[in-house]
């Protein structure tokens, strides 16, 4: 009797029969019988070797996902689907690449099946092997032959690939032949010491004091000495070595941030170290001391005019923070209304160009107190901006994701509701020297457009937006609506 894997071998040789692979014009089972020889020095799981040989079925042949299925099981069936881009069929495939391409990385950096990460690993490395081949022989006209002939694009595809799979499969030797590959045909692209043996140093944080949590993970007190930030499991290595070097620019520069001294896996995630001797956030602090908001409203003051003094020009590392404002007003109320977007767009492109430095993800959360001196860290989204930017991410933190569900905002700051209003207004005060409420109202409302838009693109990224959902947005829309009439200019 046959077992799965032979199984496997003969159906694909029939489905991909009078077949033959593009440049080398060989037969094309050649491909995923080479795709199932690199998952076998990988694993010695039949399922995910079987789905290796399968994977090309659905999209290169008549073959379904049904029959696999039926044939080969459920677990095989879904290995190969996460491989077939089955989408925009009756499309131009050069038209459709880019999208094709996205929604296909979604399901890799979804999946939570180790069998996933390593079929695509091993279908790229192959893919990559007559690349780097064909490369060597005919230079940048390689690309005229693909769908894609972008070979920025291609470097895309390929190093997103490789940072999805870098922490689960970075000791294998496929994944550091990938990254050999990648390097040969777009230098520099990874450090070279990936392609060599290298062991991440593992630490777990159970027992640990979870003491702040950030939109790209949690902050943990690893000893008295040492705190770990714990990436989401979305995060590459990428994402984690471009937030530290942006914040050893900002610190060169004169923003008082932590740096890291190394990059650790925590499980199936990235960490990054920190040394912060007898420090706490100062959601924390007033967390334990609601009574001290107005004083750490006043350090944050303080620690935001800091920062916004910092003059960037020059430094290529740092966006625009307008970049991310609009992508607030497009997917938030510009995608609901054309209309009010045009006039959201104007009020953004109309705010002063600055070179100064702005934090992009500034709250309490992210600031420790160390010997009386507050330190940021969460550096990803540094920008050169006009304070606007910073002013909505606050309202957005301490103000409007609350007003719809209060637990929202106590959930994620530690705090009460109350307390986190109170907070926002104090912080203006101190922030801009003033106790005129018609100017703190002014500039409230100039940050709660962007953050009212945001709120509405955030729901918008839902799966399915149900009625409940479809009422808020109503709701804010209506805000914006309103602030947008009534609006000049968003700067102060």
């Amino acid at each position: 009797m046959m077992n799965r894997l032979e199984e496997a071998i003969i159906y694909a040789t029939i489905m991909h029969q009078g077949k033959i692979r593009k440049f080398r014009n060989n037969p094309f089972i050649l491909h995923p019988l080479e795709v199932a020889q690199i998952l076998s020095t990988m694993t010695d799981d039949d399922e995910v070797i079987t789905a290796g040989i399968l994977h090309d079925i659905v999209e290169e042949t008549d073959g379904t996902l049904e029959e696999i299925e039926k044939r080969f099981g459920k677990r095989v069936a879904d290995l190969v689907s996460s491989e077939s881009e089955v989408s925009f069929p009756d499309e131009n495939p050069k038209t459709t690449w880019k999208r094709r391409k996205e929604m296909s990385l979604r399901v890799l950096r979804n999946s939570t099946d180790i069998g996933v990460k390593m079929l695509w690993l091993a279908d790229k490395l192959a893919n990559m092997r007559s690349l780097a081949a064909l490369y060597s022989e005919r230079g940048e006209s390689l690309w005229d032959a693909l769908h894609q002939n972008d070979s920025a694009m291609q470097l895309w595809y390929y190093r997103s690939i490789a940072e999805a799979v870098e922490l689960s499969l970075n000791k294998t030797g496929a994944f550091k032949e990938l990254i050999k590959h990648i390097n040969f045909i777009w230098p520099g692209t990874f450090d070279s010491e990936k392609s060599r043996y290298r062991k991440y140093r593992e630490v777990s944080v159970e027992g640990c004091k979870r003491i702040g949590r950030g939109a790209k993970g949690d902050v943990y007190r690893y000893d008295d000495e040492l705190i770990i930030k714990v990436f989401n499991q979305k995060n590459t290595y990428h994402d984690v070595e471009q937030e530290i070097a942006l914040s050893r620019r900002a610190f060169i520069l004169g923003v008082p941030t932590v740096i890291s001294f190394g990059i650790v896996s925590v499980g199936k995630r990235y960490g990054a170290m920190y040394e912060l001797v007898e420090s706490d956030t100062l959601s924390r602090m007033i967390a334990r001391a609601p009574s001290q908001v107005d004083y750490i409203a006043q350090v944050m003051a303080s620690l935001a005019q800091t920062v916004h003094n910092v003059d960037a020009s020059g430094e290529s590392a740092f966006p625009e923070a307008s970049e991310r404002l609009l992508e607030y007003i497009d997917g938030g109320a510009g995608y609901e209304d054309e209309i009010l977007g045009g006039k959201c767009r104007k009020l953004v492109d109309a705010i002063p160009a600055s070179t100064h430095l702005i934090h992009g993800d500034f709250h309490t959360n992210n600031v420790f107190l160390q010997k009386g001196e507050p330190l940021l860290i969460d550096m990803d989204r540094v920008a050169k901006g006009h304070p606007i930017a910073e002013l909505s991410d606050l309202y957005y933190f301490y103000v409007a994701l609350g007003e719809d569900d209060p637990k929202v905002v106590e959930d994620f700051m530690g705090f009460s509701y109350d307390t986190a209003k109170e907070f926002f207004h104090s912080f203006l005060v101190h922030y801009l020297r003033t106790q005129e409420e018609d100017r703190i109202r002014e500039v409230t409302e100039k940050a709660s457009l962007i953050s009212y838009s945001r709120i509405i693109r955030m729901i918008r990224k839902k799966t399915s937006i149900s009625d409940r959902d479809s009422e808020r947005i109503e709701m804010y829309l209506e805000r914006v609506r309103g602030l947008a009439d009534r609006l000049d200019t968003l700067a102060f």
